[in-house]
């Protein structure tokens, strides 16, 4: 089996896209679907065996995937990465900023170093990355970076720390599309909401207990797939979306819109999820009930 992408197979043919945060979720998703449709793609991430996991999975697909382990919230190695994924790949086309990470909290109970460690890894880090893959590369020859949000519009309780890292992200989304377009960069960036991804294991106590029912507040009433954020992505890194830059596409079901006062009604017409990964699989604590 292959990934079964909406785009045509040669759409990045010829091109070297990093992805960050490549080595599972929607990361890895978005890795598979853009060595499917031709491009060289450079996985970054903390940690090497989940890297050289998905590289392998890329390969015996038929794709091309290199690694390469960084941590992006340090300055000088996100410095030497894009140096050496130059020196060895050549020009970088595409960058995909979605490395990122957080853990639920009140704002009440997060220690300063939660806060920032947070805001290093969802903003700080994806700042590096994009500008050094616009100083060392794109400024010379255009290209296109998407960076990663959330559902982060009317706050997000419970994880403070990361929504106002993605609230950055998404501000500094508009000022990079501002300020680089004179090179033909284009930054634009995506918002998923609830998406069944294996980050949604990671969480434990009341947290996890509230991820079943989350799919009842959406109005399409069901939880999104990795692969409708990457195609979301894709189009985004491709010549159709030549002329958008500075703008987030929000990937939620319309669940960040309306208010309480205008009550959700039951499912009647069935919103039919879009799956082209042929390697994804349901989170363990979706699978109840299934």
């Amino acid at each position: 089996m292959a990934f079964d992408s909406i785009f045509k197979a040669d759409l990045f043919q010829g091109q070297t896209v990093m992805v960050t945060g490549g080595g599972s979720g929607i990361g890895r998703c978005t890795a598979h679907e853009l060595a499917a449709l031709g491009a060289q793609v450079i996985l970054v991430g903390r940690k090497p065996d989940k890297l050289q996991n998905v590289a392998a999975e890329i390969a015996e697909d038929g794709g091309l995937a290199h690694w390469q382990a960084c941590d992006i919230r340090d300055e000088e190695a996100v410095k030497a990465l894009v140096g050496q994924v130059l020196n060895d790949h050549g020009a970088i086309h595409g960058l995909v900023n979605n490395a990122g990470g957080q853990y639920p909290s009140p704002l009440a109970a997060i220690n300063q170093k939660g806060f920032e460690t947070v805001l290093r890894t969802n903003l700080v880090g994806g700042f590096l990355m994009a500008r050094e893959v616009f100083n060392q590369s794109m400024s010379k020859h255009g290209g296109a970076i998407v960076n990663m949000l959330a559902d982060m519009w009317g706050g997000m309780p419970g994880m403070g720390h990361s929504g106002a890292a993605r609230s950055g992200m998404d501000n500094f989304t508009k000022t990079a599309a501002f300020e680089w377009g004179y090179a033909g960069v284009r930054v634009n960036a995506v918002a998923p909401g609830w998406i069944a991804s294996s980050g949604m294991d990671t969480y434990e106590g009341a947290f996890k207990a509230v991820i079943p029912t989350l799919r009842e507040h959406v109005p399409l009433k069901r939880i999104g797939t990795e692969s409708e954020v990457s195609a979301a992505i894709v189009f985004l890194l491709s010549p159709a979306a030549a002329f958008i830059s500075g703008s987030t596409l929000r990937i939620d079901g319309a669940a960040s819109l309306g208010s309480r006062a205008w009550p959700l009604h039951k499912a009647q017409a069935p919103s039919e999820p879009f799956n082209g990964f042929h390697r994804a699989y349901l989170p363990d604590v979706l699978k109840a009930g299934q």
